[in-house]
């Protein structure tokens, strides 16, 4: 018997729990950085003076904003990277439930490499080709806040899915 997984506690723990789970580290790193600004701003007081703690005043906005650009950019760009380092593509109908009833033909890596983190904030890597790392293009296009339509010249037609998928269905019947 393998032991279960415990629940996602998002959509059934009580939200005061869940502001304590997660929102208090966050206070407590901003709070962190605030004070290590503050004790920055004490020793260059008394090291240099006023003009030293204009300095800092002047730069601090400056590095803020430096680190929220990197960091959008490392975690957004990482994804997207590793999509495009998979090798070869694969040619395929996909639809989607934000399109109901509509197919296209998307172009996708064959093989990608996704980073990503579990609902526990722990990194993992995984390595997938074909239609699971189809899943991953699609799905990750989605955080990003598009759709598969972005990639499509035209939507098929019903005729044109049928046939499709009965050629994929004669293809993995050959295969077997």
């Amino acid at each position: 018997m393998q032991p279960q997984a415990p629940a996602n506690p998002l959509g059934t723990a009580p939200i005061k729990s869940l502001i304590w789970k997660y929102a208090i580290p966050g206070i407590i790193t901003q709070l962190v950085s605030a004070l290590h600004n503050i004790v920055d701003q004490v020793f260059v007081g008394w090291g240099i003076g006023d003009n030293g703690i204009a300095a800092t005043n002047i730069v601090f906005p400056l590095t803020s904003v430096i680190i929220a650009l990197s960091t959008l950019l490392g975690i957004g760009a990482a994804a997207r990277f590793s999509i495009l380092l998979g090798k070869g593509e694969q040619e395929g109908a996909e639809g989607c439930l934000s399109v109901p009833g509509k197919w296209g033909m998307v172009t996708r890596p064959y093989r990608v490499k996704v980073r990503a983190q579990d609902r526990r904030g722990n990194w993992f890597e995984a390595d997938r080709e074909g239609v699971t790392a189809r899943c991953f293009c699609h799905e990750i296009e989605h955080l990003d806040g598009h759709l598969y339509v972005e990639h499509i010249d035209r939507f098929l037609t019903d005729e044109e899915v049928e046939a499709y998928f009965a050629e994929q269905e004669n293809a993995q019947g050959e295969e077997a």
